[in-house]
């Protein structure tokens, strides 16, 4: 674990971590980290062994979005230097079996809110701020906001959190249903830690089928959907993890799912 690169990957048994690592710049994403996000996304996804995936920000905040002195510098190709490996790094992710949780405390803004959004789940110490801030400096948004805001809270509010660039807190945050969950902060890694180890026990086929099924939702229509749920289930039942679960089921005992 090399703690002065601009991301730290850990692992925690099943559980890859996943620390954004400038802390003096509230974790701003240069183009060092936007690299080293993509080859940890990759690494990630070629290791069967990860089961869930945690993310958090070292320091005080999760992440204050992207690092404006690479736009101001050259905002045409800091722009591409930063969105190219980033987009390519959620895509890899989204098509893990293995769920993301986003651990988040202090701020998480512009990208790091767009950042948050795509986890599948979210777990938000108390006094966390969030805007989503780019019209704040005459942008439009990126890393997947405009995909996720609209199915977490629907267009109306998409529409007022993306335009008006407001701040808001955990609580509003919690009630509009962009974060699962507010912890006291001290409590935050340990209750993020424990919810990643438990979907890392779970069976991981199933878990990426569901988390793509869902995600994949609004792409089709009702029998498109049926054929895609079909051909999920089938692919479930093939797996070890759905024998273990049937045999659990009868000998009425909780099943160990491996993963597989």
């Amino acid at each position: 674990m090399h703690t002065d690169s601009p991301l730290v990957l850990g692992r925690e048994g099943a559980v890859a971590t996943l620390r954004f690592n400038r802390p003096a710049a509230l974790n701003a994403i240069d183009v060092p980290m936007a690299n080293a996000f993509l080859a940890a996304a990759r690494e990630l996804a070629a290791d069967p062994s990860v089961r869930a995936v945690l993310v958090s920000g070292a320091g005080k905040g999760f992440m204050a979005g992207g690092d404006l002195a690479v736009l101001q510098a050259d905002p045409l190709q800091g722009a591409a230097d930063l969105i190219g490996p980033l987009h390519e790094a959620l895509t890899v992710l989204a098509a893990m079996d293995a769920p993301l949780v986003a651990q988040v405390h202090g701020v998480a803004a512009g990208a790091g809110l767009s950042l948050m959004l795509q986890a599948d789940f979210v777990l938000a110490a108390e006094g966390t701020r969030f805007n989503l801030a780019y019209v704040n400096i005459g942008a439009s948004c990126d890393v997947g906001a405009s995909w996720a805001l609209p199915r977490l809270v629907g267009l109306r509010r998409a529409l007022e959190i993306a335009m008006l660039g407001e701040m808001f807190d955990a609580a509003t945050a919690e009630r509009m249903g962009l974060i699962n969950r507010v912890l006291p902060a001290a409590d935050l890694e340990r209750e993020a830690m424990a919810f990643a180890q438990r979907l890392a026990q779970g069976p991981t086929v199933a878990l990426g089928r569901l988390r793509r099924l869902m995600r994949t939702s609004f792409e089709r229509d009702l029998p498109g959907q049926l054929d895609a749920e079909s051909a999920a289930f089938l692919e479930c039942a093939s797996s070890d993890d759905f024998r273990l679960g049937i045999d659990a089921f009868f000998a009425k005992k909780t099943p160990t799912f491996t993963g597989r």
